[in-house]
């Protein structure tokens, strides 16, 4: 959900020109990704 939301964020803010919104997508993008890694490890260890 993170990843889509960033997506989102920093498509907005390429559109648009803001430069905060668009490393705000980023950074959202990140922090899926380190989710997913996180469910896929706990997935492994069960």
């Amino acid at each position: 959900m993170d990843k889509a939301k960033g997506r989102m964020k920093e498509a907005a803010g390429a559109l648009t020109g803001n430069k905060d919104k668009k490393a705000e997508g980023r950074s959202d993008q990140r922090k899926g990704t380190a989710k997913e890694k996180k469910g896929h490890l706990k997935d492994l260890l069960k």
